[in-house]
């Protein structure tokens, strides 16, 4: 960021206005800006569905517009009963109308010239005069829930488009609006083929541990047979308490267990923390209450956890960190959901009386359970450093809208 930039956002955070700008409602802005209303703009699209089936089901999903399939099949979907969809030509806009969480999408599936949506999805574009692109990237920078005040209705909450038309906004002239969303457009592919790449390294990953932790297909060098034992005979259960001096930890399902200071959530934990639970590195802890969810991790940490976890201390010559990835495995869940007990799903638990009478199959060489272990972080660390890239590339879109959305950087060239 240049200097001259630098300063630029200074002076607007102090409300001065720079030379080349200027105030419209508050806003400070270009010279050449102009505040417009969206009423102005918005051109509805109320066409709709007059016989079952007539177009493909499009689904909203967070990258975007989808065909509608069915989670297992990954087949088509098609209802019987989508008489007075809205219909979604190419190129048209749609958003949830009763979620305060939602966001504006674009059919851009070139597939599909004309698709159906549920009827709580507004469609609509933009008339002559403004770039589509740059509106949506706008409207997709203003906090949505900041909308939802203009939203009506007593049960449920509805942003219609007349409400929407309310908004009004400071832009560019029309051949800035477009170099601005391609500019925006050019960071979201980018985020799009890394989250594909993540998505592929992840599948990868899945089938390494289909392959190595089923025996499926063995490392070199080692062809000791493999053992069953239950696993009372690998683990105990370690209830040390009165520990409140150690950190607290959390046992997550995806990032492991984490100081509790690193999860962006409220601290919902107790005062008083004598009954906590202690946890030492190489000891691996499990949710009592989600263990049929796979939510256990390998600690390479010591501290306190809360009591609605079960610690488990190795007991013999083992690697925890192998059977940390083995209690992933969906084979391995599904044990755990049929050893936990609770009437439903939101009551079952595992605990270790229950846990210690489950069978497992593995290497009985430790050198193995380390080299499989290996494998997997190998590839844990390479999806680790994916993910940390692409939370960088939002954070640089996030930046860019910041900044090319109001004004601060401008693209004219």
């Amino acid at each position: 960021m240049t200097s001259e930039i630098k300063q630029r956002i200074e002076q607007i955070r102090r409300s001065e206005v720079p030379e080349g700008y200027k105030k419209i409602h508050g806003d400070i802005v270009p010279l050449t800006w102009r505040q417009i209303s969206l009423a102005d703009c918005i051109v509805p699209y109320e066409e709709k569905t007059s016989v079952a089936n007539q177009y493909p089901v499009l689904t909203s999903s967070r990258k975007g517009l989808m065909l509608q399939t069915d989670y297992y099949s990954n087949r088509q979907v098609t209802t019987e009963d989508n008489v007075g969809y809205n219909i979604i030509p190419f190129g048209y806009i749609t958003f949830r109308s009763r979620s305060d969480d939602g966001r504006f999408k674009f059919n851009q599936n070139s597939i599909i010239d004309r698709g159906i949506i549920s009827y709580f999805y507004p469609v609509f574009t933009f008339s002559d005069g403004v770039s589509c692109e740059f509106l949506l990237q706008l409207l997709n920078h203003t906090i949505y829930k900041k909308m939802f005040p203009y939203a009506e209705g007593t049960a449920q909450q509805v942003l219609s488009l007349k409400k929407l038309g309310r908004f009004k906004y400071p832009v560019p002239q029309i051949h800035e609006q477009q170099k601005i969303a391609t500019v925006l457009s050019s960071q979201d592919k980018l985020i799009e083929l890394k989250e594909k790449l993540l998505a592929e390294k992840q599948r990868q990953k899945k089938y390494l541990m289909q392959q190595l932790l089923t025996g499926k297909k063995r490392l070199s060098d080692f062809t000791v047979p493999w053992v069953a034992t239950s696993l009372g005979n690998l683990f105990s259960e370690r209830k040390e308490t009165n520990c409140e001096k150690l950190q607290l930890l959390a046992i997550t399902g995806t990032q492991g267990v984490i100081p509790r200071s690193k999860l962006d959530l409220k601290d919902n934990s107790s005062e008083d923390k004598s009954k906590y639970l202690k946890i030492r590195i190489g000891d691996i802890g499990y949710n009592t209450m989600r263990m049929w969810q796979g939510v256990s991790a390998y600690s390479d940490y010591e501290g306190i956890v809360s009591p609605a976890y079960t610690i488990l201390k190795p007991v013999t010559d083992i690697d925890a960190k192998y059977f940390s990835y083995l209690f992933k495995l969906p084979e391995t869940v599904f044990l755990f959901y049929r050893f936990s007990q609770g009437l439903v799903d939101d009551t079952r638990n595992l605990k270790y009386e229950n846990f210690k009478k489950i069978t497992v199959r593995y290497p009985s060489d430790r050198r193995e359970q380390t080299a499989i272990a290996k494998v997997l972080s190998t590839a844990d660390r390479e999806i680790d450093l994916l993910r940390q890239d692409i939370d960088q590339e939002k954070q640089k879109k996030k930046a860019l809208m910041q900044l090319l959305l109001t004004g601060i950087v401008r693209v004219t060239r």
